[in-house]
């Protein structure tokens, strides 16, 4: 198997393994202690979870699989931030937008003169679209997004075009973008969320530097971190 999938496969079965663990600590009920007599009485920190606040905000470590060029074998896990913003004008439909930040190395596409080996190579993403909140409760929710945008790469081999070439990457550009996925979020509390967000990622990078030919990747993408939701509501 390779190591590519070896990982996003590792990432997921410790995504789940977390969301599980979650669960059933929310399961169990907090406990405060009452004034002087010893007794106590069980308190419910999801008691304020409605799911109509206007606006949430969410910060994740971010992880991608990207392919660096057309013709590179070889995938590049990359890792960085997710920083998403929603909109809610419905109790189950918003305006999401996110944007993305990835770094990481890449192996190289065909052996080169220039001696280039395992370069670092980044990209960024900001994209917005529609989110709909599906099956939900107080204790978690699913939610799908589809978002469209854009995407720059770099290849980070300097300002001479030729070092890419050698290396078969990518040219250093800005191309069309789409992110498909969604949000499985576990409420710890009235305000704050812990979110996994798995989605597939499309990108339509040119293939070469003079021609505008170009080529459609879809990889996977992880993102796991929290989520605030403010107080004003719709």
């Amino acid at each position: 198997m390779p190591f590519s999938v070896r990982f996003s496969v590792s990432l997921a079965v410790t995504a789940v393994l977390a969301l599980s663990f979650a669960t059933r600590v929310q399961a169990q009920s907090t406990a405060s202690p009452t004034a002087g007599n010893g007794t106590y009485i069980a308190s419910d920190p999801l008691a304020g979870v409605h799911y109509d606040n206007r606006y949430d905000v969410s910060l994740g470590m971010a992880y991608r699989h990207i392919k660096a060029g057309p013709n590179v074998l070889q995938g590049a896990n990359l890792g960085g931030l997710d920083l998403s913003a929603s909109y809610w004008f419905s109790r189950h439909w918003a305006v999401e937008g996110s944007g993305r930040y990835y770094l990481g190395t890449s192996g190289v596409g065909r052996p080169n003169d220039q001696d280039i080996k395992g370069p670092f190579v980044s990209e960024q993403i900001f994209a917005a679209g529609p989110e709909w909140l599906g099956p939900h409760n107080r204790h978690g929710a699913l939610i799908a997004h589809a978002l469209f945008g854009g995407a720059h790469f770099d290849s980070h081999t300097g300002l001479i075009t030729n070092q890419a070439q050698g290396a078969a990457f990518y040219n250093n550009q800005v191309a069309p973008a789409a992110i498909i996925g969604g949000h499985m979020d576990l409420n710890r509390s009235a305000h704050w969320v812990f979110r996994i967000t798995p989605d597939a990622v499309v990108t339509r990078y040119g293939i070469n530097y003079g021609s505008k030919i170009t080529q459609t990747d879809v990889n996977f993408a992880l993102s796991v971190g929290i989520e605030y939701k403010f107080n004003k509501k719709r």
